[in-house]
């Protein structure tokens, strides 16, 4: 026979909040978080915050001659850690949002919504909140509506203070528009945008050499100009709205090709860099990147002493100061790089496009070398020289 519960019921009955459920916090941390979501809102959103399903007017899809829908969906990951630590919520959401719209950019799609899922052991409507704020700050800055979201409360698999945070994204191009290695020819060029730091890879590698390095977060660091905690914080940039900018000003289906375009993305996420380029190349087509190009930050420097992890790991894991690639018709690369500068954008030329025909089998060995990454059998990218 099953004993009685805890005396703790006060033999009153189990209910949801004594479960670990606190179902008016939760209605507490919309009322907080509202006037965020709705600020993100236009004139093709339907219905205010709350309902069961967000509502997008999609009418001017219309207009198009043959509209393809573009979907990503994707996490934080263990950034979320040191937010917790931090006790710091609110830059979060920047991290969420960048990773998720601007997989969508990268076939030139506008991302027109996005809905978010935060898991957490305990509702502290404050805490909810501030994450929404920084998620609703961020699909400003990138033009995209939130239209809905969850917050579901787990005691019991997660702890009192733990989260995790989960989003996805719609958004569409004209099919004469989309983006991707079909576009990227011979003689293309390769220009990088600068990261805002670490972004929202590699941290199970930060972490690690953290805590072996025994620093703790509230740590003064020279080379960063703060503390070690607000450095590992630093919200990801988020590209979209420059992307866009870029390819519409410099479109694919304009009427002459001696004209130039830009013709292909690549958001430089989990992989680094020439992981995620390759994904964008097609197969007898190598990017060579010029390492001397730019100068590693003073963040991957640190986590490479710290931890005397080798240049191979790191460049398979962090970003290392590039966080988005272009890959543009040559004729407009001084001009696109202009522009993207002018954005507040720092951009440069950082390598071209070739046929792979005229590398040797020693080219195309070792870890400078990747060819095809994350199931796409695609073209490769070869780093050469040394970080400037």
């Amino acid at each position: 026979m099953t004993s009685a519960s805890p005396a703790a019921e006060n033999n009153s009955g189990i209910t949801y909040a004594s479960a670990g459920v606190d179902v008016e916090a939760g209605d507490r941390a919309v009322e907080l978080m509202k006037d965020a979501v709705k600020a993100t809102h236009n004139s093709s959103v339907l219905g205010g915050v709350g309902g069961f399903a967000g509502l997008y007017d999609v009418s001017k899809l219309l207009s198009y001659k043959r509209p393809l829908l573009a979907t990503s969906t994707d996490g934080v990951g263990t950034k979320v850690a040191i937010a917790q630590a931090m006790d710091i919520h609110d830059t979060i959401g920047f991290d969420l949002v960048g990773m998720v719209v601007d997989d969508i950019v990268v076939v030139g799609a506008e991302p027109l919504y996005m809905t978010d899922y935060i898991a957490c052991g305990k509702v502290v409507p404050e805490r909810i909140a501030g994450i929404v704020r920084g998620i609703a700050s961020a699909c400003s800055v990138a033009g995209t509506a939130l239209v809905g979201g969850e917050t579901a409360e787990h005691p019991g698999l997660l702890g009192e203070h733990e989260y995790d945070v989960a989003g996805a994204a719609t958004g569409v191009v004209e099919a004469d528009a989309l983006l991707g290695p079909e576009r990227v020819k011979a003689g293309d060029v390769v220009i990088g945008m600068a990261s805002s730091g670490l972004h929202s890879n590699g941290y199970s590698l930060v972490r690690r050499v953290i805590n072996h390095a025994g620093w703790a977060l509230d740590r003064q660091v020279s080379e960063l100009g703060r503390t070690l905690g607000e450095e590992l914080l630093e919200p990801t940039r988020v590209y979209a709205a420059d992307c866009l900018d870029l390819a519409r000003a410099f479109p694919v289906n304009r009427s002459s090709a001696t004209n130039g375009s830009v013709n292909g993305f690549s958001h430089v996420t989990g992989g680094g860099l020439a992981a995620n380029l390759a994904r964008v190349l097609p197969q007898g087509l190598v990017a060579t990147v010029d390492r001397a190009t730019w100068e590693l930050p003073a963040i991957f420097k640190l986590v490479s002493e710290l931890g005397n992890v080798p240049l191979a790991d790191l460049e398979r894991t962090l970003n290392l100061g590039v966080g988005m690639v272009a890959i543009v018709s040559p004729e407009i690369a001084d001009a696109a790089v202009a522009r993207l500068n002018e954005r507040g954008l720092p951009s440069w030329i950082m390598g071209t496009v070739s046929t792979d025909s005229g590398l040797s089998s020693l080219d195309k060995s070792g870890p400078d070398y990747v060819q095809g990454a994350k199931g796409v059998d695609g073209g490769a990218v070869r780093l050469v020289n040394a970080y400037a």
